[in-house]
């Protein structure tokens, strides 16, 4: 697959996934809330989503080649551009 292919399959699953659960920045706002809580310390929903992307970094350090990572990386860098926007 292409990298084009593989962005362009990666906004198709950020767009089901905005279907099933809403705008990412809801989300994204309620995951902040909750590990704020668990933290102790205030979380962003920014910091929430650049959290997401370090465990698909971490996975991808064991496996470089594994699609699903490399997939939702480019997916929750889209939804880091929209929470921040």
């Amino acid at each position: 697959m292409s990298g084009e292919a593989m962005l362009t399959h990666a906004a198709g699953i950020v767009a089901e996934r905005r279907k099933a659960y809403g705008h990412p920045s809801g989300s994204m706002e309620i995951l902040a809330r909750r590990w704020s809580i668990t933290l102790g310390h205030p979380v962003t929903p920014a910091q929430a989503v650049m959290c997401l992307i370090d465990l698909k970094l971490t996975r991808l350090s064991h496996d470089p080649r594994h699609d699903d990572s490399i997939r939702d990386l480019a997916g929750y860098a889209a939804v880091l551009h929209e929470v921040t926007r």
